[in-house]
């Protein structure tokens, strides 16, 4: 029988695809997404009849453990990826993180220890490590909490290895670095650039252009969260996805920029920046643990994984909540 399989935040960019590679797999899947009155499964609700009729979809909120816990009855495997993710947001209201990022990992593993769950994957964030102490960065460089949010993180996954230390929980803290692709959230960088281009804007605003980051395809994304899952060796680990490479802010914006409309430029917004001690001015991660470990490998190139983006969001349907007009924090 296939593994009973539940994906927390499956309606978010990161979660409907592992559920889409999941149910391909031929797992059982339980997609836990966030309840609203709207009756919004969120990205799930762009996936093909096919796809959404072998899901099984749970409306709750992460913050409440009994939902959590009903959500997790029956469940061999949890691949928890809720979260509250935009930095600038994190700023404003930090409370909100504290309670959707701690608590409601302490929600997942409580749930996990009392029903005896096989194998639980906790999403954890490149943000965690701050600005790159050494390069490539390796699971043992040091946390920084320089956000709201990356406090946050670093609190969710302190949580899930106090619970793999003191009771034995099977938790595996994955840590994607910064991950890519079709259905990304607009308050990212690329969906950013593409839907400013793509709305036909010249002025393309953005923030700081020097800082590095390691981009990650979403689909080598998923795929590396499943080889974590099939690795029991990786039970109490702390495991990096990453590329092992890195492009500054001004360089992928020009690339994007050149691909898509080559007459625009770039106009710095004091708006986008963040406070000076807060930014992340290089990310350039190490997957060597995790290509120790299983058979994974990166399988897109930025170029690829960027020409698959441009095409997704040049479908005018797909573009169409993307308010490129207006700064998404």
């Amino acid at each position: 029988m296939p593994k009973r399989v539940l994906v927390t935040g499956a309606d978010g960019f990161i979660g409907s695809h592992l559920t889409e590679l999941l149910v391909r797999e031929g797992y059982q899947v339980r997609a836990f997404v966030y309840y609203n009155s709207f009756n919004s499964w969120g990205w799930l609700d762009t996936l093909s009849m096919e796809s959404i009729g072998q899901i099984e979809v749970f409306s709750g909120d992460i913050r409440d453990p009994n939902g959590v816990r009903t959500a997790m009855k029956d469940i061999d495997l949890v691949f928890h990826l809720a979260a509250l993710i935009a930095i600038p947001f994190s700023y404003h209201s930090p409370d909100s993180y504290v309670d959707t990022n701690v608590k409601g990992t302490l929600n997942v593993v409580q749930a996990a220890k009392n029903l005896e769950v096989d194998r639980i994957l906790v999403t954890s964030t490149s943000e965690v490590y701050g600005t790159a102490q050494f390069v490539p960065i390796t699971e043992e460089h040091k946390k920084q909490p320089q956000s709201p949010y990356s406090a946050s993180k670093i609190g969710a996954d302190c949580i899930a290895e106090s619970f793999f230390r003191s009771f034995d929980l099977p938790i595996t803290i994955v840590r994607p670095f910064n991950t890519y692709g079709p259905r990304q959230s607009a308050r990212a960088i690329i969906p950013t650039i593409i839907s400013q281009l793509l709305a036909g804007y010249d002025e393309i605003k953005l923030g700081d252009l020097t800082p590095t980051r390691d981009l990650l395809y979403v689909k080598d994304t998923v795929k590396g969260f499943l080889d974590i899952s099939r690795c029991t060796e990786l039970i109490g680990h702390e495991v990096n996805i990453a590329t092992e490479s890195e492009i500054s802010i001004g360089e992928l914006a020009n690339t994007i920029i050149n691909e898509i409309n080559p007459n625009a430029h770039i106009l710095t917004d004091e708006v986008r920046l963040r406070p000076q001690k807060s930014e992340v001015f290089r990310l350039l991660g190490s997957s060597q643990k995790l290509i120790e470990y299983t058979s994974w490998k990166p399988t897109f190139t930025l170029e690829d994984g960027l020409q698959e983006t441009i095409n997704w969001f040049e479908i005018e349907e797909n573009r169409r909540s993307y308010k490129s007009n207006i700064y998404n924090k």
